[in-house]
């Protein structure tokens, strides 16, 4: 079993950064609701109570009972956390007189306590909160103060409880890595051997004990989490893994044929299947996003069942399920953390399929999941591989989707994405693609008039989707893509490129 630290989340919109945190500190955590406590074992090396947008003084705030850790584990406050504790211990908690949101720094720093341990003086810090710690218990000892916060960070003498009304996990709190590795390392004692490879090696020997000798089949996608979830059960299970890749016609240019060899190469048990006039039937006449979207999720359903029933005795599904969608399943109600949506891959296993479900990446973040594929010797092609819509260019495509324009998307895409390559550019960008609008204009090709199809150019920078910037590619790169297009696709005869970000738009168009 893994040592880890229990996260107890209050609605925070921080909650996973903090432990995005703690993760690259190589100490294992999990994000659990305040009211969903999880049992504590003798793994569990100590508690964070996150922030929230309630307040400790409103009726029906948040409430857990701290007393079950303080004492007996190391317990860390942040924002909220911190104010409950300091509360509920006899202190006072009140409007703040000015509402603290943004920088601040640190002017008073208790530097011999184990927690502020190497913090520079005026230490800057990350504020975000309308009450503030007016008094504390005797018991307690101020160890840090702002200007205007003289309870910027407490601890409860004799014990291993400490408060902070700031941020540590964010990036403008300059010295927050600093703190969260003096509470995690030194005052948990955590041993920092949550790694790549010891993830790799402790799923793989549990894999195998799940599994034994059962058949599992596992839909691929050429995306990162599909591929490492596949690497992960072949190294366990070996040819008892089952995959399936679907050409639902709305792939990239020539990508079902490269990505199925990239499989092959690794030794994956693949079937590639060509459904791509299945998937055109189901699109025909629809013009509404969300149908669309179901009439590709629906048939994808159908056909990766009839090839599952193909495999003699198969017992189980497995699925790329990563931390977050489990998160935002589970989240707690109320607050910027609240449950976005039933993502599609916890829970959306159709009842007729009557599979047990295997997730072996369902712990991780998205950039550790590309650690660990590195880790197991995935190939960069697909480690690097932008994040893509399950719905492919049934989404890219606004309007009816056609043969036709998914062919000509899909040259226009192909242009796109390797002068990106050839630029050097494909993978500072987060995510890039090309969007067929559902117009046409009018333009002039020799001495004729043409009346044509449009295309947009989307390049965004982000971190994790939930927010994105448009990329500002270099005019010239832009025009030499442009001119490429419209001189080499029959159909295109104007390219525009977006500059929305997100929000307010989405990284998508559908």
């Amino acid at each position: 079993m893994q040592e880890k630290i229990l996260i107890l989340d209050f609605g925070s919109q921080y909650t996973q950064l903090i432990a995005r945190r703690v993760r690259e500190l190589n100490v294992y955590c999990e994000i659990h609701p305040f009211n969903k406590i999880p049992a504590i074992d003798e793994y569990t090396k100590g508690v964070i109570l996150s922030g929230s947008p309630s307040s400790v003084r409103q009726e029906g705030a948040p409430q857990v009972d701290f007393n079950q850790f303080h004492g007996k584990l190391p317990l860390l406050g942040v924002c909220y956390g911190a104010q409950y504790i300091a509360q509920h211990s006899g202190g006072s908690v009140l409007p703040s007189e000015i509402r603290e949101y943004g920088r601040a720094n640190l002017d008073y720093i208790h530097s011999n306590n184990p927690l502020m341990k190497d913090l520079p003086a005026k230490s800057q810090v990350w504020m975000s909160h309308g009450d503030t710690i007016k008094e504390v218990p005797a018991n307690f000892e101020i160890i840090a103060s702002t200007d205007t916060v003289k309870v910027a960070a407490y601890h409860v003498k004799d014990s291993q409880t400490y408060g902070i009304q700031f941020h540590p996990e964010v990036t403008h709190s300059l010295d927050g890595k600093t703190l969260l590795q003096n509470f995690i390392i030194d005052i948990c004692g955590c041993s920092q051997d949550w790694t790549p490879f010891a993830f790799a090696d402790e799923t793989i020997a549990s894999l195998k004990e799940q599994l034994g000798n059962d058949k599992v089949v596992l839909a691929l996608s050429g995306g990162v989490d599909s591929s490492v979830a596949a690497l992960l059960l072949h190294k366990a299970i070996g040819n008892n893994l089952y995959c399936v890749f679907v050409d639902n016609g709305l792939l990239r240019k020539n990508e079902f044929e490269s990505v199925l060899e990239s499989y092959k190469t690794l030794g994956l048990n693949v079937k590639g299947v060509d459904a791509k006039d299945q998937f055109y039937a189901a699109l025909k006449g629809l013009t509404d996003p969300e149908k669309k979207r179901k009439a590709i999720g629906g048939k994808f359903i159908d056909i990766f069942d009839a090839e599952a029933h193909l495999i003699q005795d198969v017992k189980w599904l497995a699925q790329g399920t990563i931390y977050p969608d489990v998160i935002e399943s589970v989240s707690v109600n109320g607050g910027p953390s609240a449950t976005i949506k039933s993502h599609h891959n916890v829970g959306g296993l159709p009842d007729f399929m009557k599979l047990k479900v295997v997730e072996p990446l369902r712990s991780l973040f998205k950039d550790e999941v590309r650690r660990v594929g590195r880790a197991l010797g995935l190939p960069e092609n697909i480690l690097g591989r932008h994040p893509f819509p399950g719905p492919g260019l049934g989404i890219r495509i606004l309007g009816e989707v056609t043969p036709e324009k998914v062919a000509i998307l899909q040259e226009a895409d192909y242009i796109y994405i390797e002068n990106l390559r050839k630029a050097g550019l494909y993978d500072k960008v987060w995510q890039a693609g090309t969007i067929f609008l559902p117009i046409q204009s009018v333009g002039v090709m020799g001495d004729e008039r043409t009346y044509e199809n449009v295309v947009s150019l989307r390049a965004v920078e982000s971190v994790d989707g939930m927010t994105a910037d448009w990329c500002h590619l270099p005019y010239e790169l832009l025009a030499k893509i442009s001119n490429e297009i419209i001189n080499n696709v029959k159909g295109i005869n104007r390219v525009v490129y977006d500059i929305s970000s997100k929000p307010p738009a989405t990284i998508e168009w559908e």
